[in-house]
């Protein structure tokens, strides 16, 4: 890959955006080795989580401006298409997906961010929806992921006037959920990942759809799709969590 760099740790992946000469910005390349890299980690069943990042300075510093330049409405909406299915499927992955902010997560970059489960950030991280600079608004899901994740007061605030937001501010606003020093970043998101990775796997996996389940489908229905997905988590791993508890020792979800 070219735009891309995948290392593991464990059963925890590390996917790292390297375009530095263009702050890593999404192009049509990026996503196509992107949703390759998905399709492999989607068939490795020891899987436990993956983390996303990027090289240099940035995170990711939005969409590739002098590729998109040139394209007609048609192939605009062609490409916000990729970018949404690309997004969704990050959003909907089978394991917790995590951002490890480094740097400039703008445009796309924020709204890649915002498709992970949660992000982390270093202190030096900014974030922005700049695309009104360009006489353009958000095109894979800013609109709707912002406004869920720091209100629609401050995300209209965020998306009218392209201000650059702090990773302090950025925490406040519930948009990030960890700050740390740019030096322990990735210690800091690999921790968290491996503790994610040491608790039940399928009752992750299904936490993680019934949040995401009830976020689009209102708090009734999603009151009910929990009672479903609790009382399908009494399976052997179920069953071997709560023994392990009784028993004083570490449960083997294997």
């Amino acid at each position: 890959m070219d735009t891309l760099k995948l290392t593991f740790e464990g059963n925890i992946a590390l996917i790292s955006f390297s375009r530095p000469q263009a702050l890593n910005a999404l192009n049509l390349q990026v996503f196509t080795e992107l949703n390759k890299v998905l399709d492999e980690l989607e068939s490795n069943k020891q899987l436990r989580a993956v983390i996303l990042t990027g090289e240099g300075k940035a995170f990711v510093a939005g969409a590739d401006i002098s590729e998109m330049k040139d394209k007609t409405p048609g192939e605009a909406r062609v490409f916000s298409q990729i970018g949404h299915d690309t997004f969704n499927r990050i959003e909907n992955f089978s394991v917790p997906v995590i951002a490890a902010v480094n740097g400039f997560a703008l445009g796309g970059g924020l709204e890649l961010a915002m498709a992970c489960d949660f992000i982390i950030a270093s202190d030096k991280a900014k974030f922005s929806a700049p695309e009104v600079n360009l006489g353009l608004i958000p095109g894979f899901n800013g609109t709707q992921r912002l406004p869920r994740a720091v209100g629609i007061g401050f995300a209209r605030y965020m998306l009218f006037t392209a201000q650059m937001i702090e990773a302090t501010e950025a925490l406040q606003r519930n948009l990030v959920q960890i700050i740390t020093t740019p030096d322990e970043l990735l210690n800091k998101t690999m921790e968290v990942a491996i503790t994610i990775a040491s608790k039940g796997p399928l009752a992750i996996e299904s936490v993680k759809k019934t949040v995401n389940y009830g976020q689009f489908n209102g708090y009734k229905e999603g009151s009910h799709y929990e009672m479903k997905a609790f009382s399908e988590n009494f399976h052997e791993q179920g069953k071997e969590g709560m023994s392990a508890f009784l028993e004083k020792r570490k449960p083997n979800w294997n």
